[in-house]
């Protein structure tokens, strides 16, 4: 099976067979390094551009403009706090333009904890995303996922930010991508650049099929009946692993909801889970102050007050200045298996 990363690319070499891509682009995305997580290795309209993440979102605007399709990337979501204000200005064109000029950009970059990269390389991006009208925003969680939501992020007339998780970019899917070979090393083999020198090195890239999954559309990743769980990205599987632990240990179920869109989001499936359970839990990485979570919790508790069963709850990066290189602050500072299988018994056990 594919992983994650291997997935994004397989999804950007179709959308440029079949969907228009026309510019792959950002730092060290071209040749020979094929960007920082090896996204974009053999991409032919991959290129290299300066250090100026401004820059980058700007001339991604540009082509867009011209009638070009791009996909740009920033490097680490870290380094795109810098440009809010022209991704904000890229996400009211069509609105300000009554409809009449698409914005078909897509902003890829990898987001969140997970690889021990300390203060600039372990930031989470999504709740900051939410807040750009305009711009649709995804998250996968698996590979699958990341080849459906990429070819449907390219497709989009609007502009779309896909967030992709870093812990989860070397982790293999459990279902094919639709025109994988059946051998995982046998697809190294046809699309990995070697290590060393890659002068005369070609892709050989399988027959792929299109596989585009509904930005905006969840996915149930554990069904259940105890309580609601609500995350995305690189806690999902996670809560997945706690929720199959406490099935066995308490007899304990959980609708595990994968949402895998910021925005917009599946509001339909929360509400229908949580009527269901009458218990809820939203886990997420990203600093717990203005989180995206408490906009999932609030509108829980608008809806569903009378509902509830019991508190509703949220699981979130703690609100510190940034992530320790040392192991021990990083696994302190966001949600792990332990504080999520806690925080799962707690909602799913409290007294009705």
């Amino acid at each position: 099976m594919a992983t994650l990363v291997q997935a994004v690319r397989m999804a950007l070499h179709y959308g440029e067979e079949h969907l228009g891509v026309t510019d792959i682009f950002g730092e060290d995305v071209g040749p020979p390094l094929g960007g920082v997580f090896t996204a974009t290795q053999g991409l032919k309209t991959a290129w290299n551009s300066p250090l100026d993440e401004r820059g980058i979102i700007g001339t991604a605007m540009g082509i867009a403009y011209a009638g070009g399709r791009p996909v740009a990337e920033i490097q680490f979501c870290d380094y795109g706090f810098n440009t809010i204000d022209i991704l904000k200005v890229a996400g009211n064109q069509r609105w300000a333009g009554a409809g009449n000029f698409d914005m078909p950009i897509v902003v890829m970059t990898p987001s969140g904890s997970g690889i021990r990269g300390s203060l600039y390389h372990s930031h989470s991006f999504e709740s900051w995303a939410s807040r750009l009208p305009g711009w649709k925003i995804v998250m996968p969680a698996t590979a699958l996922d990341a080849y459906g939501l990429m070819l449907s992020a390219i497709a989009d007339p609007n502009p779309v930010m896909v967030l992709l998780p870093k812990a989860l970019l070397r982790m293999r899917g459990e279902e094919k991508i639709p025109g994988e070979p059946d051998d995982e090393n046998e697809l190294k083999d046809m699309i990995d650049a070697p290590v060393g020198d890659r002068t005369n090195w070609t892709p050989r890239w399988p027959e792929l099929q299109p596989h585009f999954i509904k930005i905006g559309e969840a996915r149930l990743a554990r069904e259940g009946s105890t309580a609601t769980v609500v995350s995305y990205g690189r806690p999902l599987p996670l809560c997945v692993q706690a929720a199959d632990q406490l099935k066995q240990e308490l007899g304990v179920t959980f609708d595990v909801i994968d949402l895998r869109s910021i925005f917009p989001y599946d509001w339909k499936t929360i509400s229908a889970s949580v009527m269901k359970t009458g218990r809820v839990l939203i886990v997420n990485e990203d600093t717990e102050v203005t989180n995206f979570g408490e906009h999932l919790l609030r509108r829980v508790i608008d809806h569903h007050f009378y509902d509830l069963l019991a508190r509703p709850r949220v699981l979130l990066g703690k609100h510190v200045p940034g992530i320790g290189l040392n192991q021990i602050y990083e696994q302190n500072s966001v949600p792990q298996l332990g504080t999520i299988k806690e925080a799962m018994q707690a909602v799913a056990t409290e007294e009705a």
